[in-house]
């Protein structure tokens, strides 16, 4: 199935222009009127989109009917003031794509325009996908509710990562949670801490406790990580304060595992305060699910992946990814490509991070060679 498809100058423009120009999540205006001239330009349909930003088009096949499947490339920046020393860097202050965004949109269009001017080889047709807020994790189930994936029967997409091209059935990105729990006591004078109830050494003593679930409760064949990255209580040198508290996140690759940390975090913080003598809210947000492909579709890719690129093992990301929404509505099929995974350089979302144009050609050839490989599964 595979096709070897030349990059010509053309994307490497179009690629410095998106990275040069990011906007913010769900404020993506001047690039999904960049993208839609792209897609215009070449042929392809624009379907209606009753969302602000993101762009949707259409390439039906000339090889008789067949199956619809979607093409998705996520589009919004992050707010970060890009210190990448590229030429092309960002020209909107305070706003980088920082995480591959700009390689995931040349790669789509780069595949599209093929596609376009190759309707022959496919039966069936395809939905080109530029999908907004990814960052925020809410920009795929946006275009879900908006009915834009209702009638595709698998969807596929990318992220940028090391080494050359992976993907399989096993989980790739992590279920994201985000935690914030509350401790209500009773306030007091400093200098009389026994008239009262501080939440201080409860909040301490949870903190520390929180660290044990993973260590004993989660077998070491499974990653998994409990980070609080925020703490606050008290404004006042001499006040013991009525409330305290402290919010992070749990990142996870098996359901399970999730659920079980989410039942002992309860326990832990509850138990803890009721000790203390005071009282605790927790908010556990499950919000992001880990992210696996399809096991049928995700064999039957790989199977083509070494024609035109090197097949890695997966590197498990402890990144979220929204993508993993489409799981809930179609078939998803998801693969790194690798960008820039020398020893030493800047990870996502640094604003010393840098993707590579020589990357692109990987892009486009897996998003042409799995989109005619999945219409055919399907058939």
């Amino acid at each position: 199935m595979s096709e070897h498809i030349d990059i010509d100058h053309e994307l490497i423009t179009i690629r410095h222009y998106l990275h040069a120009h990011p906007e913010r999540s769900f404020r993506e205006f001047g690039t999904s009127i960049y993208l839609t001239d792209q897609l215009k330009a070449h042929g392809i349909e624009i379907l209606h989109n009753p969302l602000e930003t993101g762009v949707v088009g259409l390439i039906q096949g000339e090889a008789g009917p067949g199956p619809r499947i979607g093409l998705r490339a996520d589009i919004d920046g992050l707010p970060i003031v890009e210190d990448s020393g590229l030429e092309f860097s960002s020209v909107n202050e305070g706003v980088m794509h920082g995480c591959g965004h700009d390689l995931h949109m040349t790669g789509l269009l780069g595949a599209a325009f093929w596609l376009a001017e190759h309707r022959d080889k496919f039966a069936g047709s395809i939905k080109i996908l530029f999908q907004p807020s990814e960052e925020t994790g809410q920009g795929a189930r946006a275009m879900i509710d908006a009915g834009l994936v209702d009638d595709v029967e698998a969807i596929i997409g990318t992220h940028m990562a090391a080494g050359q091209l992976a993907i399989g059935v096993e989980p790739m990105m992590a279920g994201c949670v985000k935690f914030r729990v509350t401790l209500h006591a009773q306030g007091t004078h400093a200098g009389y801490p026994y008239k009262g109830t501080g939440p201080i050494e409860a909040l301490a003593s949870i903190i520390l406790s929180l660290q044990t679930i993973v260590s004993r409760n989660v077998t070491p064949f499974h990653p998994l990580v409990l980070s609080v990255t925020e703490v606050h209580g008290g404004h006042v040198w001499n006040v013991v304060p009525a409330e305290a508290g402290f919010q992070g996140t749990v990142r996870y690759f098996h359901k399970s595992d999730g659920n079980l940390v989410g039942r002992r975090f309860k326990e832990v913080v509850e138990h803890t305060a009721e000790a203390y003598g005071i009282s605790a809210d927790v908010v556990w947000d499950d919000f992001q699910d880990p992210l696996v492909s399809d096991p049928g579709l995700a064999k039957a890719v790989a199977a083509d992946v070494n024609d035109y690129a090197q097949l890695e093992p997966i590197r498990q990301s402890m990144a979220g990814e929204d993508f993993c929404e489409f799981a809930k509505v179609t078939l998803p099929v998801f693969a790194f490509v690798g960008s820039n995974g020398q020893e030493g350089c800047a990870d996502w979302h640094s604003p010393h991070f840098v993707g590579l144009d020589e990357s692109i050609p990987t892009f486009v050839n897996f998003y042409v060679d799995t989109a005619l490989r999945v219409l055919n599964e399907l058939k």
